[in-house]
């Protein structure tokens, strides 16, 4: 069943007790077993209305789907069998390291739906990724030499139909509310700096026919639409100084994700309605079919139709403040750990039966055997 209502949570957890997936297939036991005391639940149906969501957004009424490559962000969520629900929606899979990318490879995706922009390619993977014929962005001008040397020594690739390659640039435009992830300040790590280097930029792709793509992304979380936009038309510009020394030349523009995720309720704002109109108005080149356009969409896709729910193992209390020992910590909530004023995670607290208790006073933490003694994980 399709769960959709603000309640879905609730209704999902009393459903897995029930039907023993949370203890060892007891069905009609209500109680998390020993071998089973955490569990990741997704509301399927959930996840796949996002997905047409973004497909609607960007299509609009009418229009041709073809324009758009849709990706996932395999570090949103890198289960395989999650990864297969996303080839399932129509979504292609971004890859930012090489287990990321076998993993994508594995699901059975064909390779021009997958997308790898790791930073720290070896020469190996390099030729792998290649040899797949999946689309490539290159992070530096060091790297571009050594695909050059790669393509050099194996003209079979470089004279592939498949081979896709393209520059990430970084706009240098600033920060947004998260300055630790924005992605496009003077002196992000990702990307090649295009104040420094326009002249190079633009020459690299004199000098590489084979270069197609240009790349963008301003951060994952905290920046605004307009200043997503405003990286977007930074990059935008390179495509059009490009095609007018080269016509034709960038088949391809990755405009990255970044979409910001409301963490504080269930409300999915902003929408992919919402970005998509906003682009129309401030990037309508994105729109007018003269290159594919890919997405990496993560936390838009996965924050709000997942759960993780743990059994709390014990309870104790520490200088009078209350703290429950769950089995999710450090391995799954490594922002929030780290920097949870801006990373909150929503807590709620529910009995054997699946039933929402209110949140004790004495309560205060929640902390997981994978924490260190400073890292609590949420004031409640």
């Amino acid at each position: 069943a399709i769960i959709m209502s603000s309640s879905w949570k609730a209704s999902a957890l009393r459903c897995a007790l029930h039907e023993g997936v949370l203890n060892d297939g007891h069905e009609g036991v209500s109680s998390i077993s020993d071998d089973r005391p955490l569990a990741m639940i997704y509301n399927l149906g959930y996840f796949h209305r996002l997905i047409k969501d973004a497909r609607e957004a960007f299509r609009g009424a009418g229009e041709e789907d073809d324009r758009f490559l849709h990706t996932m962000a395999a570090k949103s969520n890198p289960v395989a069998s999650f990864l297969h629900e996303a080839k399932i929606g129509g979504l292609g899979i971004e890859c930012a390291s090489i287990g990321e990318l076998s993993l994508a490879l594995s699901s059975g995706l064909p390779s021009s739906m997958i997308v790898f922009d790791s930073p720290a390619k070896t020469r190996a993977e390099l030729i792998l990724a290649l040899e797949k014929g999946v689309y490539i962005n290159l992070d530096n001008l060091e790297e571009l030499k050594r695909v050059e040397e790669i393509l050099k020594a194996r003209p079979e690739i470089a004279s592939s139909s498949s081979l896709r390659v393209g520059l990430r640039l970084n706009p240098q435009i600033g920060a947004g509310r998260l300055e630790e992830l924005s992605t496009a300040t003077l002196t992000s790590k990702f990307g090649i700096p295009t104040l420094q280097y326009h002249d190079a930029i633009l020459h690299a792709y004199r000098d590489h026919p084979w270069l197609s793509g240009v790349h963008v992304h301003v951060g994952s979380q905290g920046c605004p639409l307009d200043l997503i936009a405003q990286g977007i038309n930074k990059g935008l510009h390179y495509v059009e100084l490009i095609n007018q020394a080269h016509p034709g030349r960038i088949q391809y523009f990755d405009m990255g994700g970044g979409l910001p995720v409301n963490f504080g309720d269930d409300s999915d704002t902003p929408s992919f309605k919402e970005y998509a109109d906003f682009l129309r108005k401030h990037c309508p080149t994105l729109f007018t079919g003269k290159f594919k356009v890919i997405t990496e969409f993560g936390r838009a896709y996965n924050a709000k139709p997942g759960i993780v729910v743990s059994r709390v193992e014990y309870t104790k209390d520490a200088g009078g403040r209350g703290i429950a020992v769950i089995h999710a910590g450090a391995d799954l909530f490594v922002r929030t750990i780290y920097l949870p004023e801006k990373w909150p995670l929503r807590i709620s607290v529910y009995d054997r039966d699946g039933k929402e208790k209110e949140m004790p006073s004495t309560v205060a933490a929640a902390a997981a055997a994978m924490m260190t003694m400073a890292s609590l994980l949420l004031d409640l």
